[in-house]
């Protein structure tokens, strides 16, 4: 199994990087340095304004240290990766997958199973907690058990990919529907009016929106370090650019880790209304202060050790995706009958 290792993320303006024997410098406007040896890392990401030699780059490339670059408001940019070096015979298994309708609709089931199971248990462990004076998560809840249901559909010419996508649609607009419930802070900034991105329109929303850009940077290495191809995905449809099977895999993680973080950073009031930024469009963002204080919640939490469902193994839970990247790869090969879920207990 994958060894956690570090993430290094540079969010100070004007930072330049560069390879200083087998470490990375970063070297501030102010004159400040920081060596950060490569061997500890995994990844590196970088907000804003911040430069890199060429040389650095590619040592990361070399080593299979991922790059990315997010915007201030912590938006994807691009990133920095060396020579494909998946493996072809698995990478034609996915393929091959991915054009079979039944086969397609299988993996869909299931992911969308994992997900539609781990946000009603972010329900069921915050109505076990406190109060659900509205009923709103009670009805979430139902709503979502229903569309469980509908997953167990005998897959037929009618009932594909396309349906699966129609009946997670509909209970993601449950979920979100309850999620200001499980907000219990009164300030006015923090009330939210469903899911909207692109831009984040309120501070809730700035939030989820940042924490999915961090796990989807992660989950896309975890899935290359296997050896598949993060753009043929199954639940997420085809698109130049798009990592559709990332998204697809992130889909799982999404409830128990990110919301569940962005929920404790809001109730425990380790966030106020003053940390974001709102911009002349409305377009919410974190504001620098409070995106570091987010980045090491984030990479706390990844620390944190529970069991995984089908290994039945103690891991941190930042390696939950590495696991689940290689049970999708087994599946693919024929090793497994059916791709097993993360479910979060």
């Amino acid at each position: 199994m994958k060894r956690l290792l570090n993430t290094l993320y540079v969010t100070t303006p004007g930072s330049y990087l560069s390879k200083e024997g087998e470490a990375i410098e970063v070297r501030r406007e102010d004159g400040g340095r920081t060596l950060v040896p490569l061997i500890a890392l995994e990844g590196l990401v970088a907000f804003g304004s911040v430069g890199a030699s060429p040389h650095v780059l590619g040592h990361c490339a070399e080593k299979g240290i991922s790059v990315g670059f997010l915007s201030d408001a912590g938006r994807f940019v691009m990133r920095v990766e060396g020579p494909v070096s998946g493996n072809v015979l698995l990478r034609r298994a996915q393929y091959r997958a991915a054009d079979d309708p039944a086969r397609a609709a299988s993996v869909t089931r299931n992911v969308l199973a994992g997900k539609l199971a781990n946000q009603r248990t972010v329900l069921r462990r915050h109505r076990r907690d406190h109060e659900d004076p509205t009923g709103a998560l009670a009805a979430a809840e139902e709503a979502i058990g229903r569309a469980l249901t509908q997953l167990d559909r005998p897959f037929s010419a009618d009932w594909g990919v396309d349906q699966l996508r129609g009946v997670e649609g509909d209970a993601a607009a449950a979920y979100f529907r309850a999620f200001a419930a499980m907000i219990r802070r009164e300030e006015p900034e923090w009330r939210m009016a469903g899911r909207s991105r692109r831009p984040p329109l309120d501070r809730v929303n700035a939030l989820l929106s940042f924490l999915y850009t961090l796990l989807t940077h992660d989950v896309r290495g975890a899935l290359e370090a296997v050896g598949l191809d993060p753009q043929a995905g199954f639940l997420h449809t085809d698109r130049p650019g798009r990592p559709s099977l990332v998204l697809d895999l992130v889909e799982e993680f999404r409830a128990p880790f990110a919301d569940r973080l962005a929920l404790t950073l809001i109730n425990r009031q380790e966030l106020g209304p003053d940390d974001f930024e709102i911009g002349e469009t409305g377009a919410v963002a974190l504001a620098p202060d409070a995106r570091k204080a987010v980045l090491v919640a984030y990479q706390k939490r990844k620390k944190e050790e529970l069991n995984h469902p089908f290994l039945n193994e103690k891991l941190p839970f930042g390696l939950m995706w590495h696991a689940q990247a290689r049970l999708l790869a087994r599946h693919l090969r024929g090793d497994l009958d059916a791709y097993p879920p993360f479910l979060w207990k």
